[in-house]
């Protein structure tokens, strides 16, 4: 006599977090939303501008073919954002050849007043909000006015690859 015992597995799904797919240059975009605090050193760095989507996070998990190529303006460089998380400043978002004035910052994890989520967002300049969608040693996807020129077409998350 045999006898097979069959397990059932069951996971807890949180519904809060959307996997996402696709890639720009051989770059993935963040698959899910970070789940917790985000270590401010992961942010160090200079980070490249390599995707952009026009819309929010939540429509580019909802969007099956979404399309977040992006074409930089910058001449003979690339459009960059520097991170020194040590001192708590950042460069935003400009041409790799131009200068830009550091802004001080603070990475929080809490109720973003912008987008009334739970969520690592960067307050700077008192009331302007970016949420960091999550980060590691390569990638990182950032939603909010990141590129003002860009943003009067809707654009809103941006993918970084980092430089160094």
């Amino acid at each position: 006599m045999v006898r097979t015992a069959t397990k059932v597995v069951s996971g807890a799904v949180n519904i809060g977090y959307k996997a996402v797919k696709g890639t720009v240059n051989g770059i993935s975009w963040a698959v899910s939303k970070a789940k917790g605090k985000i270590d401010e050193d992961r942010l160090d760095g200079t980070w490249k501008v390599v995707g952009v989507y026009r819309g929010s996070f939540e429509d580019f998990s909802k969007d099956q073919n979404p399309d977040g190529s992006f074409t930089s303006e910058c001449v003979d460089s690339f459009d960059q954002i520097i991170f020194k998380a040590n001192k708590s400043k950042f460069k935003p978002v400009h041409c790799s050849s131009e200068k830009e004035d550091w802004v001080k910052y603070s990475l929080e994890f809490g109720k973003n007043p912008l987008t009334k989520e739970k969520e690592n967002y960067i307050e700077y300049n008192s009331n302007n909000y970016i949420s960091v969608i999550d980060v590691n040693n390569k990638t990182m996807v950032l939603e909010g006015n990141l590129m003002p020129k860009m943003a009067f077409s809707g654009a809103k998350l941006y993918l970084l690859e980092k430089v160094k």
